[in-house]
């Protein structure tokens, strides 16, 4: 795709996977914010992109366009020593005097008060990266501001400490702001409060293998790189300050995180704020930067390289430069309703990389093998209850979920569908369907013909050895329609996976009689270069059928999805293979042999012979010889 503003000529011999170098990462800053600028205010305090408004309102639309571009800028000039040779950080300053001039006043300039996250609460997102960013230019942008200037930003920021954020990584907002006015000899009992409050809650939500669940409950996605760990490790490296807590996690979250990426550069679709794209890579160019993390700096730079060129390449920006709102170009279903005109500028946190200097290995070093590109690989977190599974030959990432549902603990199970969390399996080449449509890659019960959705995910287990592993977990179905539920009923779930090959194993209890079962597989377009494929082993009528989706998904504008469907009623054992892949792979070539009885699941595998062994209740699962 043409880009509304030119790149460097790429550098195939220090880059030979991308082609592109620290000078690309710099022209496309200096881009997207030349771009962006064209929208602004006339003294600069507001970025009024074009497009549909979010539900917080186009003036917060506008200053959250400010935020977000200047978190870009300050990466950007700050990498480069306080080089500003298209002088980002003067605009930044203008925007700074008249957003805090008089602020809530329904006038051209002036920014919105930070309140409650329950009020108008958007603005206290933003004053994170306007902290941020002023501490990263403070010797270039702060030290020159005028003292008023300084006392109205100082005095507009600490609406974030006094009032109350989401219950969920929002708490890291104000502790930013807290670090900022400290950083510049502001702090006060108060930034300590608050700074002391968010590394508290960060403790209760780490749950293991480098992974946070966002607020109370079991929410992991994006949101533990490109906040929970973005945020702690930034703050110490900053500081020059003890970080080794933060970063033995984040160098643990990235031996997991580090095989989401294709080989083509996509991150995993999953999770919500996906119009944030390349904001995905942000965790492993902090790694980089601060030598927290598992990964060669050219294995680095190929993963945010990749990710980076990966949207570039596919249309996530408009003609004139600007970022869709969407994934490729624009889609709807990707979008939350705080999803505003500037919202995909959280992109912007992918330049931390730029905090390298030219110098660093991360931009000196040649470009390395993604660790998708250099095997076959299933990694279990039992922590979080993911299973990571990639495949070498066609690069493909999957994604099976049996620990992550977004459902607060407080929170009742609704019969809403959740495509973003609910999905049993997601991956780097497919998106799931929209939700009104055929859902891909679930379970459904049908009772009375009234189908189920999976809301709390309750995680059984994960595990598993050198070329193979295995998750569990179980749910009470929910009805779409009619009783919010059946007594007794629940559902057993496991995926084996090794190779390409995806066992996918339900048990359910306590269905009535003459009930239904269904079971769906991968969402792919008709133009699609990947097959997916879903075989009935157990418990289902004889073959598959294809239904359509017509909303598609952010991979595809139409897709088709197949799906068994099996008689159900009392405890019942269902089990498939699934397979998301280049070419067609043949039932044949992958397992010869299944036994189910007494409570336990055999598969005898093709390639060779091996023998893995599901038990329920205790959950049990292994691979023998």
């Amino acid at each position: 795709m043409t880009l509304a503003f030119q790149l460097p000529p790429e550098d195939r011999e220090s880059s030979p996977y991308t082609g592109y170098t620290r000078a690309h990462w710099e022209a496309v800053a200096d881009g997207l914010l030349a771009s962006a600028w064209r929208w602004s205010t006339p003294g600069g305090a507001l970025l009024d992109l074009p497009g549909r408004p979010s539900a917080a309102g186009v003036r917060s639309d506008g200053l959250e366009g400010f935020a977000r571009t200047f978190l870009a800028a300050a990466f950007r000039v700050a990498g480069a020593g306080g080089g500003d040779p298209h002088g980002w950080l003067e605009r930044y300053a203008s925007g700074l005097a008249s957003g805090t001039r008089t602020p809530g006043r329904d006038d051209t300039e002036s920014w919105p008060l930070i309140l409650d996250h329950l009020v108008a609460g958007q603005p206290m997102v933003e004053s994170a990266s306007i902290a941020l960013g002023l501490r990263l230019t403070a010797p270039w942008l702060w030290k020159n501001l005028d003292a008023g200037v300084q006392d109205r930003t100082e005095e507009w920021l600490r609406g974030a400490l006094r009032h109350t954020p989401a219950p969920n990584n929002w708490y890291l907002f104000p502790h930013t702001v807290a670090g900022f006015l400290e950083s510049v000899g502001r702090g006060d009992a108060e930034t300590a409060a608050v700074r002391q409050r968010a590394r508290e809650l960060l403790e209760g939500w780490y749950v293991g293998d480098g992974w946070y669940s966002d607020g109370d409950g079991r929410a992991f996605d994006h949101y533990n790189g490109w906040a929970l760990h973005l945020y702690p490790v930034l703050d110490a490296h900053l500081a020059a300050a003890d970080a080794e807590a933060y970063g033995t996690r984040l160098r643990e979250h990235l031996e997991g995180f580090g095989l989401m990426f294709a080989a083509d550069g996509a991150p995993l679709y999953y999770g919500r704020s996906l119009t944030y794209r390349f904001a995905a890579s942000a965790a492993v160019g902090l790694g980089a930067v601060t030598g927290h993390t598992p990964l060669s700096p050219g294995a680095s730079r190929r993963l945010i390289s990749g990710s980076l060129r990966h949207f570039l390449d596919r249309g996530a920006l408009t003609e004139d430069g600007l970022l869709h709102l969407g994934w490729y170009g624009p889609h709807k279903a990707s979008l939350q309703t705080y999803s505003g005109p500037s919202s995909p500028y959280w992109a912007s946190k992918a330049f931390v990389a730029l905090l390298a200097p030219p110098g660093h290995p991360l931009w000196t070093d040649p470009e390395e093998p993604a660790p998708v590109e250099t095997a076959d690989r299933v990694l279990a977190l039992p922590a979080p209850g993911l299973l990571i599974q990639s495949t070498r030959a066609d690069g493909i990432v999957r994604l099976h979920n049996h620990g992550s549902d977004h459902v607060r603990p407080h929170d009742g199970e609704t019969a809403t569908d959740d495509p973003l969390y609910g999905r049993q399996a997601y991956s780097t080449r497919t998106g799931p369907t929209a939700s009104g449509n055929i859902a891909d890659n679930h379970l459904s019960v049908e009772v009375g013909g009234r189908g189920s959705v999976r809301r709390r995910i309750h995680p059984l287990g994960a595990g598993g050895g050198d070329g193979w592993g295995w998750a569990a977990s179980w749910h009470r179905p929910v009805f779409t329609a009619g009783p919010p539920m059946v007594p007794g009923l629940r559902v057993e779930s496991v995926t084996v996976a090794r190779g390409p090959y995806e066992l996918r194993v339900h048990r359910v209890i306590g269905a009535p009689t003459d009930s239904r079962v269904t079971h769906t597989g991968w969402a792919t377009g008709p133009d699609d270069s990947v097959v997916s494929a879903l075989h009935a082993l157990h418990g289902w009528d004889e073959g598959s059928e294809l239904l359509r989706a017509p909303q598609g998904t952010a991979h595809a504008r139409w897709a088709q999805v197949p799906r068994l469907a099996g008689q159900a009623g009392g405890t019942t054992v269902h089990v498939s293979l699934a397979a998301l892949t280049a070419e067609p792979l043949p039932l044949e070539e992958a397992v010869t042999e299944l036994v189910v009885e007494h409570g336990r699941v055999q598969v005898i595998w093709a390639l060779d012979g091996a023998r893995s062994v599901i038990g329920f209740g205790p959950m049990a699962v292994s691979l023998l010889d």
